[in-house]
This record gives structure tokens, C-alpha cells and sequence, in this order.
């Protein structure tokens, strides 16, 4: 069976690992390797700051703190999302208001947002799905111009840019994750990357259980103590080891992951000429990480048929997110504004295919043949 997903390996993490455990002796959170990761991440996104995290879902729940948000706020966001882009904003009380997704790249509509904003909108949150960016000059056009906050969910965007600038970066907060089903990854683990320096003190308080103790570090106070709320979110110097192998490389792992996605595109392209499936669209000024292959089927009968088709060749395929608004959560915390023209349609259209770094071309091939198989 061709998995879905094999997690990045490149051969070094464990001796990083073992360093961080026998000669650094620091294995728990803000160590050698966490620094280095920071450093990397700001100097090579033009980050104004970087924090590890434990995962994105709690990069998203920093910033859902940070954006300062108070009960019956609302958030705007895509339905067509993971859980934790709307539960961090739950915990902080808001309101979730859900926007379709435009059909060719399944990210928010920006020609839909403003309809959704009332007197209590407080942040907008674009998901830069399969890590193609949304159209973000309009919705930080949107942003401004009724004075909103911006964080942008790019779990799946590292490494990916817009008009030349790295996801992450464009809006007031940007949330990676390092899981083992991402482009890099450390197991479980995320990054909050802080674009407006008045944030920065809050934050590390905010990640530091509500304590000032890296200024207390940074010689800035003689002894920390709890000033704000907070909770651990610092990530273990073990995890970042493990991760500042796979940046050390980031650019060969990217470049393999796009030979993957350009060879796939390649060669399913004359069936969407023909007009029986659909490909990913990336727009002009979007630069993407191949962090996903997706194909769209005529329907939901259609999906099911050729998961199952797949399976029995040997491939292990899968559909994504079953839209949030339709969910029990997202009913009890949310509403859907406008028509869901495209956001049930599409979901049930999708097909993710096997895409990791070092899939052979032998591999590749299997999955190409027996797409191709399934559709004549």
C-alpha cells in the first residue's frame, strides 16, 4: 500500500536530538535549538518575531488572546477549515460567523467578507488552503478599512509566499504547524509569528503561563512573577532539535515536494481537458509548497467510487474537512452568512492523493496509472 502520508525524515534529527538531551542538557522549552529555530524562521520570512509552540492550534489560540476579544465578538472565517481555526476563537467567547470559499482555490471569498461584517466583527481569519494563499491585499484592504484584526491559519503554508512575501507575515498574526502530516514537522508542533512588535511582550507572557520570565532572562526585571493569562505553550528543545534538522534543508524538501506535485499535474492534466475531474488552481502572485495534491470528482457518489477504486490498486487516498457550519459545534458557536454556494459542493467533491518527501517516481507512477485506470 502507497500511504498517504510518510512523515519528512532527513537523516540528522536524532543526532540533534541526542546534542539537546547529552551535551546541551536543555530539553525543555526556549533551548539552544528553539532559538535557532526562531532565528531561522525571522530571517528567512522576514518575520518580526517567531515563537515555537506546542502545536498551531495553540498559535491560534495565542493570537485569538492577543486580538484582544471579549465575548459576542465575531470572527470571520471559512467554514472549510480544521476544528482549531474556530475552537480558539470559541474559548475566547466570539461569535463565529462562516464565509464561502471561492471554487478554485477553496479559500475564504474576499468579495464575501465584507457582507459579514456588523458592529461586532473584531477579526478576520483567512486559511491559506493546500498552501496557496488567499487573496490577502483585498482582505487586509477589508481589515483596515473597518479597523479589524488579521490572523492568518497558514498550518499548511510554510514556505509558501504572496507577491513575494512569506504566508504568515501579511497579517497582524500568522500560525504554522509542525505536525507530522506537514511539509516540516517535529511531531507535534506549531509556530505563532508576530507581525506588530506592540504584541511581542504580550505574547511571550501569554506563552510563558502568564509570567514575565523572559524579561526576567533578558535582565529587563529582577524577578518574574504571573502578570497576565497565559497558559504553557512552549515546546520542548527535543521537538525543536528534531525540527531545526528538516529547515537546515527546507529548500530540498520543498523542491521534492513540488517535482511530486508537477509530475502529478502533468500527467492528469489531459483528464481534466477532457473534462472528467478538476485540478487545484494557483493563482498569479501565489507561490505554493506542494503541501497537498487534490483532485476534484464530478460528485460525492463519484469521490467515494474512486477512494475505493484507489484502495484496491494499492493507494491510500483521502477526502478532507467536512464543513464546520454543518457540524454540532459549529451550529451551537456559529452561523453561515450568505449562500454556501461552494463550500458543501466542493468538500464533497475532493480527493487528496499520496504526496511526502522522498515518494519514489515508482510510487508516483502507481498513482497516476491508477487514477488514469479509474477514469477510462
Amino acid at each position: 500500500m502507497i500511504n498517504f502520508n510518510v512523515p519528512p525524515y532527513v537523516g540528522t534529527e536524532m543526532g540533534y536530538v541526542r546534542q539537546a538531551a547529552e551535551v546541551n542538557r536543555k530539553i525543555c522549552g526556549d533551548g539552544p535549538f528553539t532559538r535557532k529555530c526562531h532565528a531561522w524562521m525571522e530571517e528567512r520570512f522576514g518575520a518580526e518575531k517567531a515563537l515555537l509552540t506546542t502545536s498551531c492550534t495553540s498559535a491560534l489560540e495565542m493570537a485569538a488572546t492577543l486580538c484582544g476579544l471579549r465575548p459576542g465578538d465575531e470572527v470571520i472565517l471559512p467554514s472549510f477549515t480544521f476544528s482549531s481555526t474556530a475552537t480558539a476563537f470559541v474559548a475566547e467567547g466570539a461569535t463565529l460567523v462562516f464565509v464561502d470559499i471561492r471554487p478554485d482555490t477553496l479559500n475564504l471569498d474576499e468579495s464575501k467578507i465584507e457582507h459579514a461584517i456588523t458592529e461586532r466583527t473584531r477579526v478576520i481569519v483567512p486559511v491559506h488552503y493546500a498552501g496557496v494563499s488567499c487573496e490577502m491585499d483585498e482582505i487586509i484592504r477589508i481589515a483596515r478599512r473597518h479597523d479589524l484584526m488579521v490572523v492568518e491559519d497558514a498550518a499548511q503554508g510554510v514556505m509558501s509566499t504572496y507577491r513575494g512575501r512569506a504566508l504568515g507575515t501579511l497579517g497582524d498574526f500568522g500560525c504554522y504547524s509542525f505536525h507530522e502530516t506537514k511539509n516540516y514537522s517535529m511531531g507535534e508542533g506549531g509556530a505563532l509569528i508576530i507581525n506588530n512588535p506592540e504584541h511581542i511582550d504580550r505574547a511571550e507572557i501569554i506563552r510563558e503561563k502568564g509570567t514575565n520570565r523572559q524579561r526576567f532572562f533578558r535582565g529587563q526585571v529582577d524577578r518574574y512573577t504571573w502578570v497576565d493569562r497565559g497558559s504553557s505553550y512552549l515546546q520542548s528543545d527535543l521537538n525543536a532539535a528534531y525540527l531545526w534538522a528538516q529547515l537546515q534543508v527546507a529548500d530540498k524538501i520543498n523542491a521534492n515536494r513540488l517535482e511530486a506535485w508537477r509530475f502529478y499535474r502533468d500527467e492528469l492534466a489531459p483528464i481534466e481537458v477532457a473534462g472528467r475531474l478538476e485540478l487545484a488552481t494557483v493563482p498569479a502572485g501565489c507561490v505554493h509548497n506542494a503541501h497537498m495534491f487534490y483532485l476534484k470528482c464530478a460528485d460525492l457518489e463519484e469521490r467515494g467510487e474512486l477512494i475505493a477504486h484507489l484502495r484496491k490498486q494499492g493507494v491510500s487516498a483521502v477526502f478532507h474537512y467536512v464543513p464546520l457550519h454543518s457540524s454540532p459545534a459549529g451550529r451551537r458557536f456559529g452561523r453561515f452568512d450568505g449562500e454556501d454556494e461552494y463550500t458543501t459542493r466542493e468538500s464533497e467533491r475532493l480527493v487528496r492523493l499520496p504526496l511526502y518527501y522522498g515518494m519514489t517516481p515508482a510510487d508516483r507512477q502507481t498513482v497516476v496509472s491508477a487514477v488514469r485506470a479509474f477514469y477510462g
